[in-house]
């Protein structure tokens, strides 16, 4: 049995990383106090470490890069490095508990231990605490890690009882393994490649439908080569991050649909165009544009319902759809039915698929070749893309950290190349939280944006109250 090698869209999320740009992303969940004693924290994320194998796994590249990296056991696994224990200065409100975010993570993980940490945050006013979970985007991607979150927090408050089984790593593979091993998927991975494409395609008529889908998405993925208008959205990077949140309700959103239409996902990007409508008036700049927004899609399979289907690992399942956010529309309404017709044009061009598609066929790309083509499309993306938003459903029921509940969590999405802002979106438990990144040196008023959204919303629930015209 070989071994467990990263995806290529794993393994890109480790080569675009860099000494400015950190590929983690975080959950900050904030807690019904007291806090717990910090062991009782432990022996929870303890009990629940044989259901998640990544926690207790390293990347450990092959020599000379003749192969993706491979997933191994940490011979020195240590679970109290990993879980970390600090406190807020006084007052501890929510501006140091962003500040503390910030902080966290402007500091990259180390390669040479699993690539996650869990914070304890005390000190929280109004008897509150806080966990921040830290984890690689190469070790999980949105989706995936909203269930990795419902693993390992618990559904009742009862706490888990810790596994009964020992664990015991396995041997570490050595260099010359690894050399091995990759030589000989090099020769096989492509007959792998094509054996299973074909076994998904059958019949030859279901397989051209898919390469008429894709070729339709790679003609609309071509528009992005149009450079968009210089701003102060984007540039250089510095090494440190700002990190602040705005807050609706699912019920909110609920009732803006049914009164003026479009999806979830639409009422959403109305509200964020909001934003940063707002934030370029409050710069000065012009608005007589659009923001080009990078939006991830999973791609993983769903059942007929519609909810995403796990396989049973934590990788990477996502593409990408490219949407413009009109902010040169001031009314609410109009700029709402602008983004879903968007949107909707979007998703009949088959964007996603195809940039999915060009994911897999990057698996036959020697792997620094592959590096190579994520830097420079990275590079090639400063003009081309402004930022990026991601939206993710979370559980709708509560969830507990050593018996007590989780009252809100706010997501976090890092950056790269030049996009100074970013914005990712999580739902829970009724609420919809907006958790917003920025540089720091770049975006000191990142309140701006933040209160923009909430402002977007409110101004979509308002125009719900008047009469029809």
């Amino acid at each position: 049995m070989g071994p467990d090698r990263l995806s290529p869209l794993d393994t890109s999320f480790l080569h675009i990383e860099d000494h400015v740009s950190h590929m983690h992303i975080a959950s900050v969940m904030i807690f019904q106090g007291p806090p717990p004693p910090y062991g009782d924290v432990v022996r929870m994320v303890g009990a629940k470490l044989d259901l998640v194998p990544r926690y207790r796994q390293k990347v450990k590249a092959v020599p000379f890069e003749l192969g993706r990296p491979v997933w191994v056991d940490d011979p020195h696994f240590n679970l109290e490095y990993h879980l970390r224990h600090t406190a807020l200065p006084a007052p501890g409100g929510e501006s140091e508990l962003r500040k503390l975010v910030g902080r966290v993570m402007a500091q990259p993980l180390d390669r040479s231990k699993p690539l996650w940490e869990i914070w304890v945050v005390e000190g929280l006013d109004e008897g509150r605490w806080a966990i921040l979970a830290k984890t690689h985007h190469a070790l999980v991607d949105g989706i995936s890690g909203s269930d990795l979150l419902a693993v390992v927090l618990d559904v009742t408050p009862e706490p888990a009882q810790p596994a009964s089984s020992t664990w015991e790593p396995h041997p570490e593979p050595s260099g010359l393994e690894l050399v091995v091993q990759a030589v000989e998927n090099l020769a096989l991975s492509p007959y792998e490649q094509i054996r299973a494409a074909r076994a998904h395609t059958r019949p030859l008529r279901r397989a051209l439908g898919y390469a008429l889908e894709v070729a339709g998405g790679l003609f609309s993925l071509s528009g992005l080569v149009r450079p968009m208008p210089l701003s102060s959205l984007n540039g250089p990077l510095g090494p440190h991050r700002r990190y602040a949140w705005a807050s609706t309700s699912v019920d909110d959103i609920k009732r803006v649909r049914r009164a003026l239409g479009g999806t979830f996902n639409d009422v959403v990007l109305a509200s964020i165009t909001n934003g940063f409508r707002e934030l370029l008036l409050a710069r000065h700049e012009s608005v007589d544009r659009v923001v080009r927004t990078l939006v991830p899609v999973s791609v993983r399979p769903r059942d007929p319902s519609g909810k995403a289907v796990g396989d049973g690992t934590y990788e990477n399942r996502v593409s990408a759809m490219f949407a413009e956010l009109p902010v040169d529309i001031d009314d609410p309404v109009l700029r709402l039915h602008a983004i879903t017709e968007q949107m909707k044009d979007l998703k009949d061009s088959r964007q996603a698929l195809a940039g999915e598609a060009l994911t897999s066929m990057s698996g036959f790309a020697p792997p620094m070749l592959l590096a190579l083509g994520m830097r420079l499309a990275t590079r090639a993306g400063q003009r081309n893309v402004n930022t990026v938003t991601t939206n993710v459903p979370g559980p709708q029921f509560p969830l507990y950290a050593a018996g007590r509940r989780m009252i809100r969590a706010y997501p976090y999405v890092p950056l790269g190349g030049q996009m100074r802002l970013g914005i990712a979106v999580f739902s829970y438990d009724g609420e919809v939280n907006f958790g917003i990144t920025g540089d720091y040196d770049s975006a000191p008023d990142i309140d701006v944006l933040a209160g923009g959204v909430e402002d977007g919303m409110l101004q979509m629930i308002k125009a719900t109250e008047q009469p029809a015209s």
